[in-house]
This record gives C-alpha cells, structure tokens and sequence, in this order.
C-alpha cells in the first residue's frame, strides 16, 4: 500500500464506519479546534486517550495510521528545530551564540508534535472510514446554506471529492514511475541534493501527463453520462442521522467538558 493514507478509503463494518459522514466531518473539526486551545500535558493526554478510543473504534491496522503520519515527519522536524532554538523565555538550556535552547522551547516543540499527531490522525481516521462520494456529499449538505449568498457549494463540495481520490491515485502513479526508473538504473537516494532534485525531473513530466489524461478521461466520463449540473443530481444515498451519531455527539460534548475543565485547573 502507498504511503498517503490521507484520501484513501478502506471498506469496513465498525462503529466509525456506519456514523453519518456529516458527523465525522464535524467531530473531525471540533477535535481539531479544540487541540488549538491545549496548552498542558493534561488535555493533550486527555485529548490523545479520545483518538486511541477512537482508532479502536475503526477495526483498522494500526501500521495505517504510521503510514499516514510519516508523509509528514519533515514538516514536524522543520517546525519542532524552529521551535527549540528560536523560543525565547527561561531558564536557557543551551546556548550558541545567537542560538539558543529554553525550557519553554523545548516543551512548545513536544506540544508541537503531540498536536500535529493528533491531527493527521483524527484527519486519517475520517478518510479511511468515509468514502470521498459521502465526504462530498456532506460537505454539501452541512455548507448548504452558503447558496443562499450564491456560493457554488455543489461544484465545490465535487472539486474536493475528485481531488480526495485521485490523490492516493496519483502517489500510486508516482510510486510506478519511480520503480520504472529504478529497474533502468536511475537513483532516487544516491548523492548530493542537486543530483537527487534532477533525479526528480524524469518523473514530473510522465506524472503530469498521465494526471492531465485522467483529467481528460474524467470529464468525458462526466459528459457521457449527461453531467451538467452539480446543483440539480438525484442521490442513490439520501444521508440520514442515526442513534449512533447521537451517541457520538454527547460523547464528545463529554470530551470538549473534561478537556475545559483540565485546562481551566491547569493540569
């Protein structure tokens, strides 16, 4: 399996799969905004114990979720360095010059990448769960009353659902192209950096060609079967909330309240 896990959906029967996408995408954004206000070690593992109950819910691997955090690692690396060397406060654990290394800084780079972990995975947690179709359809349903100020919610809510699943697709075409190059004796991994960024131009041009034909593939796919109109399809699958998503939306009021309550003590 590729490495982007983030757009892939993997079929499957478990309490996560069955809720109403509108309410994982919700949830999704809730648990994201309420991670913007942890500032202690009591609600981030407040906030981890929830995602681990969560990932049980799933029935999925576990080596899924690594799969979907290690695309991003340079990102956690580059900000967690900006984040220790370039806070200031005290006391100074190290110091080089104008480079230096405080307590602060060092606990601000932890709850850096506590936090970007709990992200990607609550963001893999709902793309592997929900079919990019229903991720669409309910980000149509919840921005619907955006078209009341002539928002083109429908073409927008489709834009994202074909960007969603023709990412994993495309990694997986990058990932063909790299094994071709690979069995002629081309090296992704050997040299300096400008060898390896000119390694990369034999795969932008086949990369880019291929995504433009399946562009191309699409849209007269689209066109055959009569699409004109985002604002006006039928739906095979009308959503509908249930018990379960009920269940789902106290149990995270429950979680939100414990989490306040920990960061107004300061824990």
């Amino acid at each position: 399996m590729n490495s982007i896990v983030i757009g892939r959906y993997l079929p499957g029967n478990s309490w996560i799969h069955r809720l109403d996408p509108r309410t994982k995408i919700i949830l999704t954004f809730v648990y994201i905004m309420i991670l913007l206000f942890a500032n202690s070690w009591g609600t981030y593992l407040v906030a981890a114990i929830f995602l681990v109950g969560v990932i049980y819910l799933t029935k999925q691997p576990l080596n899924l979720y690594w799969q979907g955090i290690k695309p991003i690692l340079w990102l956690i690396l580059f900000t967690v360095i900006l984040q220790i060397f370039f806070t200031g406060g005290q006391p100074v654990l190290w110091q080089w010059q104008f480079i230096k290394v405080t307590q602060p800084g060092l606990i601000n780079a932890i709850y850096v990448v506590i936090r970007f972990v709990l992200i990607i995975l609550m963001s893999t947690i709902m793309t592997l769960t929900t079919p990019p179709t229903s991720i669409a359809s309910a980000l149509e349903s919840l921005l619907g009353p955006l078209k009341k100020l002539r928002v083109p919610v429908a073409e927008l809510a489709l834009m994202l659902s074909i960007a969603l699943r023709f990412v994993p697709l495309l990694m997986d075409e990058t990932q063909k192209i790299m094994n071709a190059q690979k069995s002629r004796g081309m090296s992704f991994s050997t040299g300096g950096p400008i060898k390896r960024a000119k390694a990369v131009v034999p795969l932008l041009v086949p990369l880019f060609v291929g995504a433009l034909q399946r562009a191309l593939d699409l849209a007269n796919a689209m066109e055959v079967r009569g699409f004109k109109d985002a604002d006006h399809r039928t739906r095979y699958r009308v959503l509908a909330y249930h018990r379960a998503d009920y269940v789902s939306g106290l149990v995270m009021v429950l979680f939100i309240i414990i989490f306040s309550l920990i960061n107004l003590i300061g824990w």
